[in-house]
């Protein structure tokens, strides 16, 4: 943002900078193309680091040239920022061609500002507009720490939590490898996990540097701004000056941040330096993992091929079919082409009743049968010529039973009344069937109220369905000439003034229906009773 506000500015631009040791001093020699200068330091500065050296030296550099362009002597070496203004004012450096990096380490120097510089501190940008952006950017990176350390790393940390988890069972290969759980997947699906872990914890250390370092340009240019303002600047945030020059020349123009989030092309890689590249490569060798370079990647590349090892360990075959599983028949209900917004959650419910009727066994005892019955709702994309209806089969069971006491499969479509829609439905007691249907218009959007429905089943005109062995053909849609129905006026209703959604939940011992509507709220029926009978049933 600031770049682009200051592409104008100009500054001189230096031709070379050296550094000399000696046992008792550190020389710098700054040239550019019409002088050179020496710089003699202090012993104090024996133990900078080579680092800390380059950044003196650019320091020293960058002020030797602002001044002997802008008339300062050798003497005012250690001016702050303002300081040395008001003697010289605040005249332009008319044909210097610099960038804004060069500008603001000329301000840092204490060096005579240009016009542009001026105008842009004062008129363009001011106290008022530094606060802004100081507020905009910091506190943008704030919500971004709250999401990582709120969100994103406790979410890592569960997932390499159960990964080991999973990690200890795969080893237990005569009992899991049967079901899919692979040990070399898994490993491989572990690794990825803390790798992960990993990057999210440098991800964490980029983002706190990088605000430290916004933070501290932003307090040094408050400063800079009071004091060309001739105000009093005792009370303000202290700035560190190497923070700034560290921030001016390595991160004013580029973004750490938005580097480890984005997803690179192939070939693109963070630049690590040597020396850390060669201690990962050592670390491996303690074993925990095998991947050297992961630093070479970002935390969205890294997040991604850890989904990919996810799916390579969900993905390997069962090869273990338990032994107790039985199936002896088959019941195909319907077609699913595609998986859309109306697929992803299809209510059904499965209940079993005691049938009236008494059964002869081969011993001539009574026994009391069992009637099932399946009710669900059939997607509009299953069928062509079947919408937004419900399904309902009895006299489906596990056994043959039904084959030898000569009774067969029996099912009915029910056609929910239009502008509504079956959000989901449960089996009570004495065969009926609750249904929740919100109100929608024609483009399915809800229109904010509902209604609860209740079917006595065992009164449905069941029609009978013939069985069949072909895979393609489905039984149920042999119902679709004889579709039922329903209309509101004619059933057994309850209104609801809350749009609902699923799961429902009733209870037969109780005889309520707990029904959950939008914002949070949790409301329960009596189903025994009529709803003039009842006029409060929150």
């Amino acid at each position: 943002m600031l770049s682009s506000l200051l592409l104008g500015f100009s500054s001189s631009t230096l031709h070379s900078v050296r550094i000399g040791h000696r046992r008792l001093c550190t020389v710098l020699a700054v040239c550019s193309s019409s002088w050179c200068c020496v710089f003699r330091l202090p012993p104090k500065h024996f133990f900078l680091s080579y680092g800390d050296r380059r950044r003196v030296a650019a320091c020293s550099s960058v002020s030797a040239s602002v001044r002997q362009t802008a008339g300062f002597s050798g003497e005012d070496g250690g001016v702050e920022p303002g300081e040395g203004f008001a003697g010289h004012g605040h005249g332009g450096l008319e044909g210097l061609d610099s960038s804004p990096q060069d500008e603001f380490l000329s301000l840092l120097g204490g060096a005579r500002t240009s016009q542009a510089v001026h105008q842009f501190l004062l008129s363009s940008l001011g106290e008022v507009g530094r606060k802004r952006v100081s507020k905009v950017v910091c506190g943008a990176g704030k919500e971004l720490q709250l999401v990582v350390l709120n969100h994103l790393q406790p979410a890592v940390e569960i997932i390499g939590f159960r990964m080991g988890e999973l990690r200890g069972l795969s080893r237990w290969r005569s009992r899991y490898l049967g079901v899919g759980l692979d040990e070399t997947l898994v490993d491989n699906a572990v690794e990825k996990a803390g790798m992960l872990l990993v990057q999210v914890e440098r991800f964490i250390r980029v983002l706190s540097s990088v605000l430290q370092q916004f933070a501290n340009f932003f307090s040094w240019l408050l400063k800079c701004v009071k004091q060309l303002m001739s105000e009093p600047s005792d009370q303000l945030l202290t700035y560190n000056r190497e923070l700034v020059v560290v921030f001016l020349k390595f991160l004013y123009d580029q973004d750490p941040v938005m580097q480890l989030l984005d997803l690179p092309e192939a070939d693109e890689e963070i630049d690590i330096d040597l020396e850390t590249m060669q201690r990962v490569r050592e670390s491996v060798q303690f074993g925990g993992f095998g991947d050297s370079e992961y630093l070479q990647r970002t935390l969205a590349k890294e997040f991604q091929q850890m989904e990919h090892s996810f799916k390579e360990a969900a993905q390997m075959p069962f090869s273990t079919i338990s032994k107790k599983i039985l199936c002896k028949n088959l019941l195909l209900l319907f077609p699913l082409t595609s998986v859309s917004a109306s697929t992803r959650y299809i209510p059904i419910s499965l209940s079993f009743y005691e049938d009236a009727s008494e059964f002869a066994s081969s011993n001539q005892t009574h026994e009391v049968g069992f009637t099932d019955y399946i009710s669900f709702q059939i997607p509009d994309e299953s069928f062509l010529d079947v919408t937004n209806c419900i399904a309902v089969v009895r006299g489906f069971m596990n056994d043959l039973s039904n084959v030898k006491q000569g009774r067969s499969l029996e099912g009915i479509l029910l056609c929910i009344p239009p502008g509504y829609y079956c959000v989901d439905l449960a089996l009570y007691k004495e065969h009926q069937i609750v249904m929740l249907l919100n109100k929608m218009n024609d483009t399915r959007e809800n229109l904010g109220d509902a209604w609860m429905m209740i079917l006595q089943a065992s009164d449905l005109p069941f029609v009978h369905i013939s069985g069949t062995t072909w895979e393609n053909n489905w039984e149920l849609y042999q119902l679709k000439d004889s579709i039922l129905h329903l209309e509101m006026e004619n059933e057994k209703i309850r209104s609801i003034p809350h749009a609902v959604v699923p799961p429902l939940s009733v209870s037969a011992s109780r005889g309520v229906a707990c029904v959950l509507a939008a914002r949070k709220r949790a409301l329960v029926y009596i189903l025994d009773e009529d709803e003039d009978e009842i006029s409060d049933s929150e």
